[in-house]
């Protein structure tokens, strides 16, 4: 193949990912100009329109799709293949893309990066925070660090942390002014601050389980974030009931700041476990990581 065609379809399956001319342009580091002249020569050599422009927006056509999901995987492998080789020398080196949510980056990813980091200076880490269930594939992500029974079944999944449990907790000013639940249903007559996730296309239905019974309850209150510090801090502040990682609001406990109720509803589950795809080749700075997130019990 013309090396021509193999840097055209790259500014492609960039300007199909990005889904905007402007950032793929950036990322490539090239003109908007210079961008779109390449994709008309593309299409005018495969006598096909690869994408629909529009003032707003671009997407791929048909025949755009089945070139971007037939061509974009396997040019990914080249270059991680590619990226291998660049780094077999005496210091691991490259970067390392992982999209997780904040409260795995404060309990078990920046303690291991702050070691691993430190002993090689020439590997980076981006780290994404993002509570959706991003599609590490598409988003070109080496890796996602997600709780155990929401990784899909073809990635590789390491576990990195124990079982946990969560905590429905409220500030001891809060139950001055209401009695505790006593069941999860009961959690409907009180204020309690949400949980807006992405992935589920809403607020966040707080789960509970007890003796094989599961039940997902619909909370309401007079606050909704998108990040569990926030949610913390309101409940520390008395503004009502929360649905947090019990290892996050335990020291809290201890120091009776906030009271946990329901305790009985909240069975341990699966912890989080770094996971990414099965046909990618790890390079040796991926190998390090993983090594050094590995949960050993």
């Amino acid at each position: 193949m013309p090396r021509e065609n193999i840097h055209d379809l790259q500014a492609f399956l960039a300007v199909a990912r990005e889904r905007s001319f402007t950032r793929a342009a950036a990322q490539l580091g090239v003109s908007q100009s210079a961008l779109s002249h390449t994709i008309r020569g593309l299409e005018e050599r495969l006598g096909v329109r690869l994408l629909t422009r529009t003032t707003r927006s671009v997407s791929p056509t048909a025949a755009g799709e089945r070139l971007l999901n037939g061509v974009g995987p396997r040019l990914d492998e080249i270059e991680g293949e590619l990226a291998a080789l660049s780094e077999l020398r005496e210091k691991p080196a490259g970067t390392i893309r992982i999209t997780t949510g904040e409260h795995a980056i404060d309990t078990i990813l920046w303690p291991k990066l702050e070691k691993l980091l430190s002993e090689y200076p020439d590997i980076k880490v981006e780290v994404v925070i993002d509570h959706g269930l991003t599609d590490i594939v598409a988003e070109r992500y080496d890796a996602g660090i997600r709780f155990g029974e929401q990784v899909a079944k073809d990635m590789i999944a390491v576990r990195i942390a124990p079982d946990m449990r969560m905590a429905v907790v409220g500030a001891p000013s809060y139950f001055a002014k209401r009695p505790p639940p006593k069941r999860p249903q009961d959690l409907t007559a009180h204020s309690c601050i949400n949980l807006r996730l992405p992935t589920y296309g809403g607020l966040y239905a707080w789960e509970f389980e007890k003796r094989g019974r599961e039940l997902k309850v619909r909370v309401d209150g007079q606050l909704v974030f998108n990040g569990l510090v926030p949610i913390f801090n309101a409940a520390l502040s008395g503004f009502g009931l929360a649905y947090l990682p019990a290892d996050l609001v335990q020291p809290h406990i201890a120091k009776k700041r906030l009271v946990r109720v329901l305790a009985d509803w909240c069975p341990p589950f699966p912890g989080y476990h770094l996971y990414y795809p099965s046909r990618r080749q790890p390079t040796p700075a991926f190998a390090l990581l993983v090594e050094a997130l590995r949960y050993r019990g």
